[in-house]
């Protein structure tokens, strides 16, 4: 059966009417009889009881009707949610491999509304070990997270925050008695690995690197305990504050750089719209 075919008979199964499922199809009555009795001819069976007063599904014509109005209901949804995401409109999903930058943002996401007022922004946060895992799946179609971004599937847009470095340790760290923490006293503990690394100190003194953590919970808790220490975005100091943490400025280190990441493959409207807003 045609896409037509199927609209017309679907059509005529709801309406009851020929005229009337003419007119809501733009079509001749003609096409709406000379469509049902060729479908009628195909199947070997009449779908349609007809007399000069009435038209009624047959048995046949409503199991037919049952069996393929949702699957074509399905169609035209996904269908119509192509479109949408072709054209720019509808659910943007955005995922944050560090949550706090959301609140960081907000006027990206304004500007973002102001261009695409019908488009709904929803924000999920990335995995801390790999956050390109919800972008590979399909589940977010755009990504904030940590530049630079050298993967051959995946296209980089524009900086959407930049921050400095500071350096979370524990409490009664020695290096909280110091004057300021630059890049070479990262040589002097173990340093666990998050926002930003290096094998060796501006000197070439190497650096420890610390075991593999799974969530940021881990890293605070390790770091809380005298394990080591670790360099992180400047907004951690105000989102992740904790009595047992103490955060560093380190003075000689570069920002960091947060941008858009999303799938070539997955670029739609949306994503387009919305890495204009961000520059």
């Amino acid at each position: 059966m045609e896409r037509r075919d199927i609209e017309i008979f679907l059509a005529l199964a709801e309406e009851l009417h020929f005229t009337r499922t003419a007119d809501r199809l733009h079509v001749s009555q003609a096409r709406v009889s000379q469509t049902i009795r060729q479908l009628e001819r195909r199947i070997g069976a009449p779908l349609f009881d007809r007399t000069s007063r009435r038209v009624a599904l047959t048995p046949i014509g409503r199991r037919l009707r049952d069996d393929i109005a949702p699957a074509y209901q399905r169609i035209r949804e996904g269908v119509e949610r192509a479109i949408a995401a072709g054209r720019g409109m509808g659910l943007l999903r955005v995922g944050f491999q560090a949550p706090a930058l959301a609140d960081l943002v907000p006027s990206l996401f304004a500007r973002f509304r102001e261009r695409q007022p019908d488009s709904e922004v929803r924000v999920r946060e990335a995995d801390f070990v790999d956050p390109f895992t919800l972008l590979r799946a399909d589940e977010v179609d755009v990504l904030v997270t940590l530049f630079p971004v050298a993967e051959p599937d995946l296209t980089t847009g524009p900086v959407v925050y930049r921050e400095p470095l500071v350096l979370a340790v524990a409490e009664n760290h020695p290096f909280t008695r110091q004057n300021q923490v630059t890049l070479e006293d990262l040589a002097r503990d173990t340093v666990f690995r998050a926002a930003y690394w290096r094998d060796t100190t501006p000197l070439g003194r190497p650096i420890a690197r610390g075991r593999t953590l799974t969530t940021f919970q881990e890293l605070m808790t390790v770091i809380a305990n005298g394990e080591g220490v670790c360099p992180l975005g400047a907004h951690a100091a105000d989102y992740f504050a904790r009595p047992k943490i103490a955060f560093l400025p380190l003075v000689d280190a570069p920002h960091l750089d947060w941008g858009l990441v999303w799938r070539t493959a997955g670029e739609t409207g949306r994503v387009r719209e919305f890495a204009a807003a961000a520059r």
